[in-house]
């Protein structure tokens, strides 16, 4: 049975060089637009489920390019707005061996940035939604997004929609006079499954491990105990060899127990933006569709991995591709 998610967040412009070159000498760049919470949809749109990405795009040329690229997977559009402004753009130097990936941004002041809260009926645009999902950059961006999301969360508790929310802390973008612990909680508080590491939650929320418990399950507990709507908690760890080489596996605490997926280790990484939100949205497909948690965990870690193989921002690929990686079946082969 088909189920109906609606993601909320900017859209980006990425451009990145070609052949692992550094952004010095790039001369020609290839263009894909995404973005965290849109990546979610373009997932989830191919594995039987309706969804709808909320955002606000310029009304021009490339605003209307962004919205054709996630048109083209299947994810409705029909209440995105277009204002005058600009896209959010960011700049990707994709690195190799020794040399570390890098991520430059320039979306200051882009029409996402500026758009006005008031302008969105939340109540209609989930109305008959089985789920809503934010992160943690929206909220980052501008205090108007911030209002925005907040007022999103609001209405679909209201509605009695699950929400999840990626923590997803980038320093860097919290620069308009707020902290993450004066806005995030808030949020938070509305959220049925927390994605967030180590670094998320202290930034975030000012919560650190205690005692010899395992880190995870002690950060998933003082979570718990201060928002009591936050049930399930999940998230990726990640072994760096070197750009090219990572080891990963997930992680998922619900019902005062741990689920841990199997590890994958990833050589001749092509891509590795957007893995988190392939892992977000495989637990989301999952947390609808089955009753196992242990299923859940091991085929959101899948989606993750699956992404590194594919260059761009979103994961491209059915579940019988999810699947089969889950039992190690056709890795790697050549199907004809």
């Amino acid at each position: 049975m088909s189920k109906k998610i609606i993601t909320f967040g900017e859209v980006l412009l990425r451009l990145s060089g070609q052949h692992h070159e550094r952004l010095q000498q790039a001369s020609v760049f290839d263009v894909v637009y995404g973005g965290s919470e849109a990546n979610v949809s373009v997932a989830l749109s191919q594995w039987s489920n309706t969804t709808s990405h909320i955002s606000v795009l310029p009304d021009n040329d490339l605003g209307y390019a962004a919205i054709h690229a996630l048109r083209k997977f299947g994810v409705g559009v029909e209440s995105i707005q277009l204002q005058p402004g600009r896209i959010g753009i960011y700049l990707l130097e994709n690195g190799a061996s020794v040399r570390a990936s890098k991520v430059i941004y320039d979306r200051y002041d882009s029409a996402f940035a500026k758009l006005d809260s008031s302008n969105i009926n939340w109540e209609e645009i989930l109305n008959g939604a089985d789920w809503f999902h934010w992160s943690g950059i929206t909220p980052a961006i501008s205090a108007s997004a911030a209002k925005a999301c907040l007022a999103a969360v609001n209405a679909a508790r209201k509605l009695n929609i699950k929400i999840s929310g990626d923590i997803n802390y980038r320093r860097v973008l919290w620069q308009y006079g707020k902290s993450p612990q004066e806005v995030m909680p808030e949020l938070i508080s509305y959220c049925d499954v927390v994605i967030g590491g180590k670094t998320d939650f202290e930034n975030c929320l000012g919560i650190v491990p205690q005692g010899e418990e395992d880190p995870f399950v002690s950060v998933c507990k003082q979570v718990t105990k201060q928002f009591p709507a936050a049930k399930m908690f999940a998230n990726t760890v990640r072994d760096t060899i070197d750009a090219s080489e990572n080891s990963l596996y997930g992680i998922f605490y619900a019902g005062n127990k741990l689920y841990t997926s199997q590890v994958y280790n990833l050589h001749d990484i092509v891509d590795r933006i957007g893995s988190g939100d392939a892992f977000m949205a495989g637990l989301i497909h999952k947390l609808l569709h089955s009753n196992s948690l242990q299923e859940t965990i091991d085929f959101a870690t899948a989606a993750a991995a699956f992404k590194h193989t594919i260059p761009g921002d979103a994961l491209i690929a059915t579940q019988e591709e999810i699947n089969q990686l889950v039992q190690g079946i056709n890795v790697g082969k050549l199907l004809r």
